[in-house]
């Protein structure tokens, strides 16, 4: 496996969870390098169908030239976000047999020096999912208060030590730009005064930095509700999250929308006649023993599988 190929998580739970339909309609909303895709291509008839989304370019750039000609797969440059706007264009809300997120930075990303991801590899500090627009994260840094600096490495990266590093940015940035990602980590290790086990210091910072220029939290939560109202009933939703701030999104969302609402005492009917728009799918799964010594990357992934029922459910 060379240094830009990506190892998918929880692949094989994935597929099983969205139990595939051979003549159904599939929405991948994180193409990545298109694992996931081309199992669930296998799995399909000539009659089958599959719409990818990233907004990655260099995942268009491998759609394009990897899945070149067959046509049953097309490809979206877009957020997920843009879920509902894609599926309305093409008359396929309501009408997904199955759809599955992948979450967070892929293999790829992260093993790119020149896409500024990771402080493992020195290089631009970037860190945009887009390329094509938006601010770097130099460019954040660069202008950022002090104080927005600290709040934004405190919520998105759980840093206890926020403000000590917010600080230590603004002051190092008088001195020269914090263009690279050695700059940051190196200024991050220094603001960090303990160090816990088996963790880079510039870590939480990293991914908080991260999180914040591609609005990831946002987009879950925008794209949650309309994954909902684009299945079919019996359609499956499956989601693999990273790191907990996703996870509880997700967990909160799938465990509120299967509950359902609470009904109010004089509605003249009863709550167990009641049917939420989804059911919850068997248990979380996280990747075995064997998976992890494989893939350290899977030691923290987490799937979340819903199935859509037959209650009606639409976004607001």
């Amino acid at each position: 496996m060379n240094a830009l190929s990506h190892a998918p998580v929880l692949l094989e739970a994935a597929i099983v969870a969205l139990d595939i339909k051979k003549n159904g309609f599939y929405v991948d909303a994180t193409f990545g390098r298109g694992s996931h895709s081309r199992a669930i291509l296998q799995r399909l008839t000539k009659e089958g169908r599959i719409l990818v989304m990233d907004r990655d370019p260099q995942a268009a750039e491998y759609a394009h030239s990897h899945f070149q000609g067959e046509s049953r797969f097309e490809f979206v440059s877009a957020p997920f976000s843009q879920l509902q706007l894609n599926l309305e264009a093409r008359n396929m809300m309501g009408k997904v047999d199955g759809l599955l997120f992948d979450l967070g930075v892929s293999s790829p990303q992260l093993d790119d020096a020149d896409r500024g991801f990771s402080f493992r590899h020195d290089g631009p500090l970037d860190m945009r999912m887009d390329t094509r627009s938006g601010l770097t994260a130099s460019q954040w840094l660069a202008s950022a208060e002090q104080q927005e600096i600290a709040d934004v490495i405190k919520k998105y990266g759980e840093e206890r030590f926020a403000y000590r590093i917010a600080s230590a940015i603004v002051r190092e940035r008088q001195e020269a730009d914090i263009d690279t990602t050695a700059k940051l980590a190196k200024i991050v290790s220094r603001a960090v005064p303990t160090r816990e086990r088996k963790k880079d210091p510039a870590t939480r910072t990293f991914q908080a930095i991260r999180i914040f220029i591609n609005r990831e939290l946002a987009e879950i939560e925008t794209v949650l509700p309309q994954a909902v109202a684009a299945l079919k009933p019996g359609g499956r939703l499956a989601v693999i999250s990273f790191h907990s701030l996703e996870d509880r999104i997700v967990k909160h969302f799938l465990r509120d929308l299967a509950k359902g609402p609470e009904l109010p005492p004089e509605l003249p009917i009863r709550a167990d006649e009641y049917e939420a728009p989804v059911r919850l799918v068997g248990k979380p799964i996280k990747a075995s023993a064997d998976e992890i010594a494989e893939n350290n990357r899977s030691r923290s992934a987490i799937l979340r599988v819903a199935e859509r029922t037959e209650t009606e459910y639409v976004t607001h």
